[in-house]
C-alpha cells in the first residue's frame, strides 16, 4: 500500500477478512496497522499468530483514525453490525464485502454516505479472486482508489456505474467458482466411470479446466472461437458438444446465473429493511 502504516480496520475476521490481510501485508502493509475485530477467540488468536495484527474482542477503539472500515460480516447481521458501529466511524472509508446488501442501507445505518459495496469471489483467498466494485456518489476519487487498492491485493478489480449491477456480478463471479467446481466434479465423475481412478479423473479434470482457462484468458480469441477450433465436426469434441446442447446445458447455465442474480436483489431487499 502507498502508506505502509495507514490505518485499516476489519469487522470480522473469517476468511475473506483474512486473504485481504494476507494480500495486504504481501504489498507492504504494515501488519499492527492493520485491526480486526472479531468475537470469536480461536479465530482472534489464529490471526495474531498468522499475521501478526491487532485483533480484539470488540469495535471499542478500534475506528479510531482508521483510513476504512471493512465490513466483512454475514449479510444477516450487517444491520446490526453497521447501527453498532454508527457512533465511531468519524472520517473512515466504509467498505462492504457482505453479498447482497445495498450500499444505500448501509450508509443509512452506518450514518455515512462514503459507502463502496463490494463483491469479492472466493478464488482471492489464494490471490486469484475478481473483485466487483461500487461507490455512492460521495466517495471521491480517493476514496475510490484506496477500495481499489484494498481489494485489488487479492486478485483483479472491476468497478461498475450502477450498483444495480452488482447482482449480475455476484451471478457471475461471485457464485461463479461454485459452477466452475461442478463442472469439474461431473468431469471427474464421467473419467472415473470410463474407468480411471479417481486421481486420475481429478488431475485430468481440473488441469484441463485451469489450461483452458488460460488459454482463453491469454488468447485474443474469444472463448466462441477457441471452442470451435477444438471442435471437427464427426469428432469426439463435437459429439460431447452436441450432446451437451440437447440436455440444454448452455441454456442451464445462463438460467442459473440468472437465478443468482434474483436471488441477490432478494436479499437486498430483505435484509435491507429497517
Amino acid at each position: 500500500m502507498g502508506d505502509h502504516a495507514r490505518t485499516i480496520t476489519f469487522i470480522g475476521g473469517g476468511n475473506m477478512a483474512q486473504a485481504l490481510i494476507g494480500g495486504l501485508i504481501a504489498r507492504g502493509a504494515v501488519p499492527r496497522s492493520l485491526r480486526v475485530v472479531e468475537p470469536n477467540e480461536a479465530t482472534r488468536a489464529l490471526l495474531i499468530e498468522r499475521f501478526g495484527v491487532d485483533a480484539r474482542a470488540d469495535a471499542a477503539g478500534a475506528l479510531a483514525g482508521a483510513a476504512a472500515v471493512v465490513l466483512s460480516v454475514k449479510p444477516q447481521v450487517l444491520r446490526e453490525v453497521a447501527l453498532g458501529l454508527a457512533a465511531e466511524v468519524g472520517d473512515a472509508l466504509v467498505i462492504s464485502i457482505a453479498a447482497g446488501i445495498r450500499a444505500r442501507d448501509i450508509a443509512r445505518w452506518i450514518g455515512s454516505d462514503r459507502v463502496v459495496r463490494t463483491m469479492p469471489n472466493t478464488p482471492a483467498l489464494i490471490g486469484e479472486g475478481i473483485t466487483g466494485l461500487a461507490a455512492l456518489p460521495a466517495c471521491t476519487t480517493a476514496d475510490q482508489g484506496l477500495a481499489d487498492e484494498l481489494l485489488g491485493a487479492v486478485g483483479r478489480t472491476v468497478w461498475v456505474d450502477d450498483e444495480s449491477k452488482l447482482d449480475a456480478v455476484t451471478a457471475i463471479s461471485g457464485s461463479g467458482p461454485a459452477y466452475v467446481f461442478l463442472f469439474i466434479e461431473a468431469l471427474e465423475a464421467a473419467g472415473v466411470r470410463m474407468g480411471l481412478g479417481a486421481t486420475e479423473a481429478r488431475a485430468l479434470a481440473i488441469q484441463t479446466f485451469a489450461g483452458g482457462a488460460q488459454l482463453a484468458a491469454r488468447s485474443d480469441d474469444s472463448p466462441a472461437v477457441l471452442r470451435e477450433k477444438v471442435t471437427s465436426k464427426g469428432g469426439t469434441t463435437f459429439a460431447a458438444l452436441t450432446t451437451m446442447r440437447d440436455k440444454a446445458v448452455p441454456e442451464s447455465i445462463i438460467a442459473g446465473a440468472l437465478a443468482a442474480a434474483a436471488r441477490s436483489a432478494e436479499l437486498g431487499d430483505e435484509f435491507g429493511r429497517d
